[in-house]
């Protein structure tokens, strides 16, 4: 696993220093953008940054389960969740 991570206000202020931004527009910008792609992936669009990344509403049958606790039988109902995947320019800067 990563010996490091970058946590938001790390990132908004890599991103801040790189494009010449203020922190507080690059941190706008980024709630801007995980706001439209929450509503639009929850809208089952799915949106691709080329060579980056894409993201994609998927959905989940309904299937059997077990309480972990009781190990008694239970139904878990269909939903959704959300595939991330990493584009081609992503997958080459961690090689």
């Amino acid at each position: 696993m990563a010996d490091k991570s970058l946590n938001r206000t790390e990132l908004v202020a890599a991103v801040a220093a790189a494009s010449g931004q203020s922190q507080a527009a690059v941190n706008s910008t980024l709630d801007a953008l995980f706001s439209t792609v929450a509503e639009e992936v929850g809208k089952g669009t799915k949106i691709t940054i080329p060579g980056w990344l894409s993201f994609e509403r998927t959905h989940r049958a309904a299937r059997a389960g077990r309480n972990p606790s009781t190990g008694e039988a239970i139904q878990i109902a269909a939903g959704y969740g959300v595939k991330v995947s990493a584009g081609s320019k992503l997958k080459a800067a961690a090689k």
